[in-house]
């Protein structure tokens, strides 16, 4: 079993280990030699890196497709955190030491995303960001019940090692509690909106038949799930659920209501208390992966509404509906012929709608990745709670493939958005940029697993896709670019709202009315919205900051390449940057372009 102690021993003998002192052929000599004195040691630290990241967030090893018999998945205790922090400050001083300027352009990249993660965990740590969890709108019962989706039990001793894993499941949510509690007693207090959606989500997983919840649904998706010993497994795991991770559920539920509620904040600004503004400015530097202030982020956003507002009003005009902007927005609102009737027919189009694009993938990308997708339908006891839709990356090992997942509301997903946010989330978007990513055997795994750290490139990449929808002719129809149009405003008023609530002193009304104003989302959609931005702050202004660079670098490759711009070369460029921060793409595609321009 793998321990941290293998991922902190010293191993500058790896190559003398691994082919003998004397066994090493020439042209391994010739390799070794190749790669230079700093290019070994950024490799092996490269390496001892991502030992240490399966050890510490086990969840990464299996979606990298990497065999794991550890049946602890979540390391999430306050002193979980301080020794990541602790390791990190080690590993960023042996980076130190290898000289950047003997490193080949591909190693220099490595190095400066290593140093960017070491340094985010030792950021993380000192801003008491452990000690403000996650609770909305993926809380821990969340984040267990994606596990079990990716999960996929072959055989029975696959089907025993998940029966391990589910019951650690209810130590996670103890270690949650404790780092809530640890905060508690520094005087970070939760605001109480993201306190009482949360206790109300606990308690909604917390109940029901566990035979029936996510947590046992592997086991009806198995090969052998009709064979008597499966079965049996099967009754375990129900078990499991129903005596350790529904009641603990319920503990964390009924902690979270009845003792820190009633001391929660009526205010929402996460700058408030302890370490609140250090707080804010790491997670607006690391979701943007750009050196910028709030103030800034709220500007950038301000230009960004005003711009689509003019656009939205012309494509409002070419309707036919007639009327004003926000007349056209509520004829959107109110059409029922705009919204599906069951869950089941909204995924049928969705399908329909994926194959078709799937059919002009070949035209704007020249590489296409080996793995496939499906299309389902979010349960509908979840849908409240959850987005529109969102990607579930196929395993590395190409074990299962990926998942497109709708909302099970049809109110919450309007069809005229159905084009945008299928190029988002499903191909070119998410599922094909992160599939890609997982083929990309060279980089190092760290880089090919660790993709979530980059949601800036990873968000940019799917919201210029949504823009290609125009040159793929699939915006057909006024409403489908006024959907288009809705997407991006809507990420554009992220900008906004999560400065104005974190930075400016907004309220939360005040927000949810910004976002009521210019967007056809329905109220109710808007206040899931604004308490996302709330409970998880910055996160949501990667997006549209993202998408912003993405187009930034298109236009600057077209004028810079002129008529021998190639659309293909230049998205296969793109996707074979990986998983980057922006300003490393940007370095990236100049290069490219210098290289190509003449």
């Amino acid at each position: 079993m793998l321990t941290l102690r293998h991922c902190l021993v010293a191993t500058s003998c790896v190559w003398q280990s691994k082919f003998g002192r004397h066994q090493i052929m020439a042209e391994e000599v010739t390799a070794i030699e190749a790669i230079g004195e700093a290019g070994l040691a950024l490799n092996e630290l490269s390496s001892r890196y991502w030992q240490f990241l399966r050890y510490e967030f086990p969840l990464n090893a299996l979606t990298a497709g990497e065999p794991l018999d550890e049946p602890t998945l979540f390391r999430e205790a306050p002193s979980d955190f301080a020794r990541r922090a602790d390791v990190a400050r080690i590993f960023h001083a042996e980076l130190g030491n290898i000289s950047l300027a003997s490193l080949s352009q591909k190693d220099r990249i490595t190095y400066r995303l290593l140093e960017r993660e070491l340094t985010d965990l030792q950021d993380l740590f000192a801003t008491g960001s452990h000690l403000r969890p996650w609770l909305l709108p993926a809380g821990p019962e969340f984040n267990t019940q994606y596990f079990a989706n990716l999960t996929h039990l072959g055989d029975v001793a696959q089907a025993k090692l998940y029966l391990a894993r589910l019951a650690t499941l209810s130590d996670y949510f103890r270690d949650v509690q404790a780092c809530l509690d640890e905060g508690v007693a520094l005087g970070i207090r939760a605001p109480k909106v993201v306190l009482a959606a949360a206790a109300a989500n606990l308690k909604q997983s917390a109940q029901g038949d566990a035979s029936r919840t996510a947590w046992c649904a592997p086991f009806g998706r198995s090969p052998m799930a009709s064979q008597a010993t499966m079965m049996g497994l099967a009754q375990d795991a129900a078990r499991i659920v129903a005596e350790q991770i529904q009641p603990a559920l319920q503990n964390l539920a009924d902690h979270i209501e009845h003792r820190l509620l009633p001391n929660g904040r009526e205010s929402v600004a996460c700058t408030e208390g302890p370490l609140g503004v250090e707080f804010y400015a790491f997670w607006v530097r690391h979701f943007t992966n750009l050196p910028m202030t709030p103030d800034a982020v709220h500007t950038i956003g301000l230009e960004q509404v005003s711009r689509l507002e003019e656009e939205m009003t012309q494509v409002a005009a070419r309707s036919g509906v007639g009327g004003d902007l926000d007349s056209y927005r509520r004829f959107l609102a109110e059409d029922p012929g705009f919204r599906e009737t069951s869950a089941e027919r909204l995924r049928e189009r969705v399908e329909a709608l994926a194959k078709r694009i799937d059919g002009k993938i070949p035209s704007i990308l020249g590489h296409l990745p080996r793995s496939t997708y499906g299309v389902q339908s979010i349960p509908a006891s979840a849908s409240e709670k959850l987005p529109m839709a969102y990607a579930q990356p196929n395993p590395a090992d190409g074990s299962a493939p990926g998942t497109f997942w709708i909302n099970g509301l049809p109110d919450r997903v309007p069809t005229y958005s159905l084009v945008s946010v299928t190029l988002h989330e499903a191909w070119p978007g998410h599922l094909m940029h992160i599939a890609l990513m997982q083929e990309m055997t060279a980089l190092p795994m760290f880089r090919r697993a660790n993709f979530t750290k980059y949601g800036a490139c990873l968000e940019g990449w799917a919201m210029y896709c949504e823009t290609l929808g125009h040159e793929l002719g699939l915006y057909e129809t006024p409403h489908q670019h006024f959907g288009q149009l809705d997407m991006e405003m809507w990420r554009a008023c992220r900008l906004v709202v999560d400065t104005g609530l974190h930075a400016k002193g907004w309220t939360r009304e005040q927000a949810v009315q910004y976002m009521v104003e210019r967007l056809s989302l329905s109220r109710n959609a808007i206040e899931a919205e604004v308490d996302r931005y709330i409970a998880m702050p910055a996160q949501a202004l990667a997006y549209h900051l993202g998408g912003l660079k993405f187009r930034e670098l298109r236009t600057r490759a077209q004028s810079r390449l002129g008529e021998r711009f190639n659309l293909l070369q230049y998205h296969d460029q793109l996707m074979a940057a990986g998983a980057v921060t922006l300003p490393v793409l940007e370095e990236i595609i100049d290069t490219w372009l210098d290289g190509h321009a003449t």
